[in-house]
């Protein structure tokens, strides 16, 4: 027969319908029931009858039972819904998962639980309430002094969250303040996990924490920088202490060592600690890390990023971790010039980056010639970008850095770039018309010492940019 069904007949289905439609959590279709069920089984697992066992059951204490690990993660994935957060809030859910916290030893549980902490985080209601808990707050960060790499993971990812949250943000400042045990727990991760994914993570919060808090940086920075004097021998062996830069520059490395491109985060670290006198002192006063981050980052911007062969609009997906990148080497350039490291030989080549990064800028923000797609309302928009608020910023970094070099460049160091290629006539074009007219004195220097060494090349640029002869 070739017709619609008939529709059901009122009565059982539609009743059972209206008591399903009961049972469901908000708008979805989760059943609060079930959920009942499962928070149930947890706070069984940590009831005094459990937590009573026996040394013989400390090992079956660590392993989670294979159905409650699969239900359990279901409400993991299913609290990412608000109305399922919401009623998890509204069923005290929070105190059960600082109870499993608090009494647990089974890691895989632990995780689970403070993951679910997480994405009801995410909502602002949720997060207010969760950081009002002191209690609660005291046993998520005391979980960040576990050895399980997936539940330090998690508090990682649940702290950058409320640190994220402007209501509650310096509640967590505050308390992470008062765990100086915390710093130590961090530098620990940085300095020795393997973990790619918890290092980027446990920089952003640190990330978050310095952009947040000048204070609290600052008190990093100072912390371990000198050993007490007071301190036996051998307890400092017993208890290293952990000097921050170090740490960073280890994560880094072995960031870099999986994906270059998640060094972002490490990156901007670096150059937040550069903001203030201390954080510099930090990074140049033990030579020996001085250095490693300088080589770090100069074999970054040398031969890493935004390389010859690369198209010109790799900058807009680089062009934060250069900026971040270029400014902590300019900062150590502009306070340390006597270092070592910092011989003058290494010049030509950041010269060389410095100017390759400008080209693609000019080449990224090259407007379509005499079409009328150019001159809609809809292109002068885009004039007002956050990539070119970004790429200004570079910009400028870029500029300031070029200037301090070419300042110390040398009638040798010159030669050399001439004959090279690093100072080519077009390049020497294209870090003029960046540095020009804001940098006018150095520009004007260099001039005077390129006439001594290749006079028709300095003619050549001076007709190039008029301004130049006038005053020389």
């Amino acid at each position: 027969m070739d017709r619609n069904p008939s529709p059901p007949s009122p009565g059982r289905d539609k009743e059972e319908e209206e008591v399903a439609g009961g049972d469901c959590i908000g708008s979805t279709v989760y059943s609060k029931h079930w959920l009942f069920g499962v928070l149930s089984g947890l706070i069984q697992i940590v009831s005094p009858e459990n937590t009573k066992s026996s040394t013989d059951d400390e090992e079956q204490q660590t392993e989670l039972d294979e159905e409650m690990e699969n239900e359990i993660c279901r409400v993991w994935d299913m609290s990412m819904d608000e109305d399922v957060a919401l009623f998890l809030q509204e069923f005290n859910a929070p105190d059960i998962f600082m109870g499993v916290l608090a009494k647990s030893k089974c890691p895989r549980l632990r995780e689970i639980c403070v993951g679910i902490l997480g994405n009801m985080a995410c909502f602002q209601e949720i997060c207010v309430s969760i950081s009002s808990d002191k209690n609660l707050g005291q046993v998520l960060l005391h979980c960040l002094y576990d050895s399980d790499p997936p539940t330090l993971l998690e508090t990682s990812r649940l702290l950058l969250t409320c640190l994220s949250q402007a209501e509650v943000a310096s509640v967590w400042v505050e308390r992470i303040r008062e765990h100086p045990a915390i710093y130590d727990s961090i530098c620990f991760i940085m300095s020795s996990s393997t973990n790619v994914d918890l290092l980027v993570k446990v920089g952003e919060v640190v990330d978050k924490l310095f952009d947040l808090d000048e204070k609290l940086m600052l008190e990093w920075v100072r912390n371990g920088a000198t050993q007490p004097l007071d301190q036996p021998q051998e307890e400092s062996e017993e208890q290293p202490v952990f000097r921050l830069v170090p740490c960073i520059l280890e994560a880094a490395k072995q960031v870099r060592s999986e994906n270059p491109e998640w060094l972002d985060v490490y990156m901007h670290i670096l150059q937040l600690l550069t903001t203030v006198d201390d954080g510099i002192q930090a990074i140049v006063h033990c030579p020996d890390t001085g250095k490693d981050i300088w080589n770090l980052l100069f074999d970054l911007v040398c031969h890493e990023f935004c390389q010859s062969d690369d198209p010109p609009i790799i900058l807009q997906e680089q062009k934060t971790v250069l900026a971040s990148a270029f400014s902590v080497l300019s900062a150590i350039y502009a306070s340390q010039t006597e270092q070592e490291y910092l011989k003058i030989e290494k010049d030509l080549p950041l010269i060389d980056s410095l100017i390759r990064v400008l080209q693609n800028m000019e080449q990224c923000q090259k407007k379509p010639d005499n079409s009328t797609e150019s001159n809609t309302e809809e292109t002068k928009k885009t004039d007002l970008t956050q990539d070119d608020f970004h790429l200004k910023i570079l910009k400028d970094i870029l500029c300031e850095f070029l200037s301090n070099i070419f300042q110390a460049l040398t009638k040798e160091t010159v030669a050399q770039g001439v004959k090279e290629g690093q100072l080519s006539k077009q390049k020497c074009s294209s870090a003029f018309q960046n540095l020009l007219p804001f940098y006018s004195p150095v520009v004007e220097d260099f001039i005077k010492i390129l006439h001594e060494v290749d006079k028709a090349l300095a003619d050549d640029l001076e007709k190039s940019f008029p301004s130049l002869k006038v005053q020389t």
